[in-house]
């Protein structure tokens, strides 16, 4: 279950990573347009993204990646 965690982790952090050391000026600009934004429009993109990855996970399971009881634990 550490495994899968640190799994999981590493890949978001190696992502996001990619990001700002390919594109910071676009983070800036991403940065400027996301301030602009309505609040409950930010809340509902931060409940989208949250919905999108529980469906990612269930699509991993689905896939035999991994198995969703490990999750429970956490």
């Amino acid at each position: 279950m550490i495994a899968t965690l640190c799994l999981g982790v590493g890949l978001v952090l190696i992502i996001e990573g990619l990001v700002w050391w390919l594109a910071p000026s676009l983070l800036d600009r991403l940065a400027e347009v996301l301030r602009d934004l309505p609040l409950p429009t930010r809340r509902q993109m931060g409940m989208l993204a949250v919905v999108s990855g529980l469906i990612f996970l269930w699509m991993a399971h689905w896939l035999g990646g991994f198995n969703l009881g490990s999750l429970a634990a956490l």
